[in-house]
């Protein structure tokens, strides 16, 4: 169960998503606008923050550089603004994701589980053999000597350690790694996974290729 802040000043958005979010065991507190939200942020501890932007008295924007100074909280971003420098200047102030207006509920809280799955994990430290997987450091040795990955090899490394000895099919790694909203197929996995193949060297053979299916790391 994890401890979320939904911030809307839309009664019905707020409602919506709170019964989606307490359904899959969630406990949820409600703000209607980021001056709130700012306020419950600094007396609360919380797992993730869905905030709209678009809000009275502070916008989503100001509230998560505000949060940002105090707090290391995950935020989803909620928006009716589709323009590209809206989704980039979120990223730039520390937002995990950013959903646009009309969304469907299901697909926010698979957002949600994704970003807390990460964080479940985050300061994981494996050793395998002469493999060392440091998270929270972003670190990842072979054989004692530091290999330098892309960022989205260090990604799929460690979302498949964090599911090490499952079988997880491409559409999902497609999903969880890139995103619902990148438009690519299965040839962007088994390419990155033969990147990271490549990288692990002497270990690639602990990512295994399940048929048909997908891949899983043996840890």
């Amino acid at each position: 169960m994890a401890k979320i802040l939904i911030v809307d000043d839309e009664e019905n958005i707020r409602n919506v998503l709170r019964e989606y979010a307490e359904f899959e065991g969630h406990s949820v507190t409600e703000a209607v606008d980021g001056m709130n939200a700012v306020m419950l942020a600094r007396e609360n501890d919380y797992d993730i923050i869905l905030m709209d932007v678009m809000m009275p008295k502070l916008d989503g924007f100001s509230a998560v550089k505000e949060i940002k100074k105090t707090k290391d909280i995950p935020v989803i971003m909620l928006s009716a603004r589709v323009e590209e420098y809206d989704k980039l200047f979120g990223f730039e102030i520390g937002v995990d994701d950013y959903v646009t207006k009309p969304f469907s509920p299901k697909e926010v809280m698979a957002r949600v589980a994704a970003i807390l799955r990460r964080g479940k994990h985050h300061g994981k430290h494996i050793v395998s053999e002469g493999l060392e997987i440091d998270m929270a450091g972003r670190n990842v040795t072979v054989d004692g000597k530091k290999v330098f990955m892309t960022p989205k090899e260090y990604e799929l490394l460690f979302y498949l350690v964090n599911n090490a000895g499952i079988a997880i099919s491409r559409e999902k790694l497609l999903n969880d790694v890139w995103g619902y909203d990148f438009y690519g197929d299965d040839r962007t996995v088994d390419t990155h996974i033969k990147m990271l193949r490549a990288s692990l060297g002497p270990y690639r053979n602990k990512i295994i290729t399940l048929r048909g299916l997908g891949y899983k790391i043996e840890i």
